[in-house]
């Protein structure tokens, strides 16, 4: 029986923000917000910040983990669509109503979005993204 993953997931950096977690791998970002939180233009800048610091120069990928229950403000999206390193971004929930606000928020995105129930595959999909861009460069 095993009981450490095969999978190298190594957390280079943790930050702390007043809504919540982000948690920076290799190549892609967690984002677990608290319950009630609301994600405003100003922590997206916190976020496009730590991404400027881990990924300037490459591609990555972003997941947010959608555990608790949380608000978007859908204009966000239009300056993460501007970052052009960020190649694909998972929604990861079991929640119905997030599947719902996810068809809402891929309209403003409008760039690699996907809703996934399970992480693995969330992952997946991310490091697959990530892995193709950076062949085509």
């Amino acid at each position: 029986m095993r009981f450490t993953s095969t999978k190298k997931t190594v957390v280079v950096r943790e930050y702390q923000l007043d809504i919540g977690t982000i948690q920076v791998f290799d190549d892609y970002m967690v984002a677990t917000f608290d319950e009630g939180a609301t994600v405003t233009l100003e922590r997206a800048y916190q976020m496009i910040g730590i991404s400027e610091i881990h990924f300037r120069d490459r591609n990555f990928g972003y997941i947010s983990l959608r555990k608790n229950s949380y608000a978007v403000d859908p204009t966000i999206y239009n300056y993460l669509r501007g970052l052009d390193n960020l190649k694909a971004f998972a929604i990861v929930s079991k929640k119905e109503i997030d599947m719902h606000n996810f068809k809402i928020e891929k309209l403003f995105y409008k760039k690699n979005m996907e809703f996934f129930i399970e992480f693995d595959n969330a992952l997946a999909w991310v490091k697959k993204r990530v892995r193709a861009r950076k062949n085509k460069k």
